[in-house]
């Protein structure tokens, strides 16, 4: 009879032979936070540095709702960086 001292083998792999998944590292805290602006915000309203977009943007140039939104979400992912970095 064998014995089995855990559910998980040694090779890496699970109970029903798939491989756990590890999650990615959080070493590029200020790249992910980019990318995720990315997805929701055009090319235009986003550079490298987000405080240099902040400063660059033009109040007034946006439709008044589209500013407000457009302002939060770049606040948001500058304390966002500096909380996690």
């Amino acid at each position: 009879m064998s014995h089995r001292t855990s559910r998980i083998s040694r090779t890496g792999r699970g109970r029903f032979g798939r491989k756990r998944s590890v999650p990615p590292p959080l070493t590029d805290i200020p790249g992910q936070v980019h990318s995720a602006l990315a997805v929701d915000l055009p090319d235009e309203d986003l550079t490298e540095d987000l405080t240099d977009a902040l400063e660059l943007y033009v109040m007034g140039s946006k439709p008044r709702c589209e500013e407000a939104e457009y302002l939060e979400l770049m606040e948001d992912a500058i304390d966002r960086i500096a909380r996690e970095s």
